[in-house]
């Protein structure tokens, strides 16, 4: 018990071994975070469809919740893009109009997703991250990036824009061009310019602030307002109130999906962000700690009002880039921006909407891999397939629909693939006494009168009967064949279904004359042929045997 604290509570264990020197990086990452998180945090909370001040609560109370039990030293919890437009899409529905039942949905979503971290933790369900691929992640991180920048593009144009998914909202757009307001979309484009150069020059730095502080200036001293250009208005000064959630505003089953589709996207996108500091900085990640560190950050925000938030690569990456050596930059960044919450907030009544709008689509539009699809559709047509599932539904179905079904399509294109296994027909190599598959190796030598194969995957209820008809396909194309033999080297399980096949085809081959033998079997597989009766239709002395070692006995070729 004793030596398992310091993995419950992370902060004992870096606290412990801080150096005085760290200091100033940490407190000076903390700062440029929070420099960063304000703009950013506005534009999300406007893209959930909550008050701006939301979002910034997201940044400061979400940060001090996962420092206190989250792994990572370098990883930033806020809201993220795909959980706002999650949130935008799923509550909005739900709420029924009210605004006020809308932000107590918000901060229920996030206690609830605290509760699922909990329960995951505690029945260790830290496979939940292999449930999406690289390739589904690539497909619904570039659904998601066009589904964002489409809700965006109203406020970059100054129109009303609407719709209830990625398609409708083009068509409703394209309708309302001729309504452009063009110094909005002048403001917009102008935004995006500076943002896009900052990040090309000045990596790293608060470039978003600084757009934000120019555009607040130039908004107050030309009159933009009264042009037409619509502003975040007043920002309510102080810190949040805490409070439990409304309770029994949802039914279960109106609530577990989206807490559940939250918990999925925000623990693998916080994983995967985590994983590849820890590798930077060379210190080990306890990835089924992220549900506790995931769990109090939620918590945390949904006691201050706030929405589900999660760790995200772009402001881990401004974090790590700051100098951050542990989660303390995180504690400073959220004292800064209570600092800002307390007296600041009046400085940002003047912020025109069309730039935070830029602020996302900047953030967002990386998120569209043209190259990593064109490689996919070059390299495996089935990640290809995958993504290109991921992609569609998140435009056509929407953000939480999108990645549960891109879960379970995950899986049914797994099963699909373990369905159907190659199946290696082995000749000799030209002057060896080795065997490989014929079909990888064209100059290989036929074997007279045996048929040699190898199921290159386990032989499970899935795959069986595609093996079966494989193996007679080729027995019934070659009628001299006196000898099959089936090496299992390449499978390393094998279920009922797999020893049936195994008896089916005995039968097969028994009924035309032909012998059967089974070689490269282990141990697992072994077990099952034994118990199955396999050793009273084969040679079991052959089982353990390689299949080079057979076919040289046979004098093969």
């Amino acid at each position: 018990m004793k030596s398992s604290w310091p993995r419950l509570f992370p902060p004992a264990e870096w606290l412990a071994g801080y150096r005085a020197s760290w200091l100033r990086p940490d407190i000076i990452a903390g700062v440029t975070l929070a420099a960063y998180a304000i703009p950013v945090s506005l534009a999300y909370a406007a893209l959930a469809g909550l008050p701006p001040q939301v979002g910034v609560y997201g940044y400061m109370l979400g940060g001090i919740g996962y420092a206190l039990l989250g792994s990572s030293r370098q990883l930033a919890v806020g809201p993220t893009s795909a959980i706002s437009l999650m949130i935008a899409a799923t509550v909005g529905a739900l709420a029924g109009g009210d605004g006020v039942r809308y932000a107590q949905i918000a901060s229920l979503a996030a206690l609830a997703v605290a509760v699922l971290c909990l329960i995951a933790w505690l029945f260790r369900l830290s496979m939940l991250v292999r449930l999406v691929s690289d390739s589904i992640l690539v497909g619904f991180k570039a659904g998601a990036g066009l589904t964002i920048i489409m809700t965006q593009l109203p406020s970059l144009f100054g129109v009303t824009g609407g719709g209830r998914h990625f398609f409708d909202r083009a068509v409703r757009l394209t309708g309302q061009l001729g309504d452009v307001h063009l110094i909005v979309l002048a403001i917009g484009l102008a935004a995006i310019v500076l943002l896009l150069l900052g990040a090309r020059f000045l990596p790293g730095r608060p470039v978003g602030l600084a757009v934000v502080v120019l555009s607040i200036l130039m908004a107050t001293i030309l009159g933009l307002p009264a042009l037409g250009v619509a502003v975040t208005g007043e920002i309510p000064k102080g810190l949040p109130s805490v409070a439990m959630p409304t309770f029994g505003l949802l039914e279960f089953d109106e609530l577990f999906p989206l807490a559940a589709g939250i918990l999925l996207l925000a623990y693998v996108e916080g994983v995967s962000a985590a994983r590849s500091f820890a590798a930077k900085h060379g210190y080990p990640l306890d990835v089924r700690q992220e549900f506790l560190g995931l769990g109090a950050a939620n918590l945390a925000v949904s006691l201050g009002n706030g929405y589900p938030v999660a760790g995200g690569l772009s402001q881990s990456a401004v974090n790590d880039q700051a100098g951050a050596r542990t989660p303390l930059a995180l504690v400073i960044c959220s004292a800064t921006l209570a600092i800002c919450l307390l007296f600041l907030t009046g400085l940002l009544t003047n912020l025109p909407k069309a730039v935070l709008a830029a602020i996302v689509f900047t953030a967002v539009y990386k998120l569209v891999d043209v190259a990593a699809l064109v490689r996919m559709w070059r390299i495996s047509r089935i990640d290809f397939y995958a993504a290109a599932i991921a992609l569609v539904s998140v435009l056509l179905l929407g953000i939480l629909q999108g990645i549960l079904l891109a879960a379970i399509a995950s899986i049914f294109l797994l099963l699909a693939r373990a369905s159907q296994p190659n199946v290696a027909f082995l000749g000799r190599l030209p002057g060896t006494g080795r065997y490989a598959d014929s079909a990888r190796n064209p100059d290989v030598e036929p074997l007279a009168g045996i048929i040699a194969f190898r199921p290159e995957a386990s032989l499970l209820y899935i795959n069986a009967e595609t093996v079966l008809e494989t193996v007679l396909a080729r027995v019934h194309a070659a009628p001299d064949t006196k000898l099959v033999v089936c090496g299992l080297s390449s499978s390393p399980f094998i279920d009922l279904a797999g020893a049936k096949m195994l008896h089916d085809l005995h039968g097969e081959l028994s009924a035309s004359g032909i012998a059967f033998q089974i070689v490269g079997a282990r141990g697992q597989v072994r077990d099952v042929l034994q118990a199955d009766g396999l050793a009273e239709k084969t040679d079991s002395a052959n089982w353990t045997r390689r299949m080079d070692s057979v076919l040289g006995d046979l004098k093969v070729g």
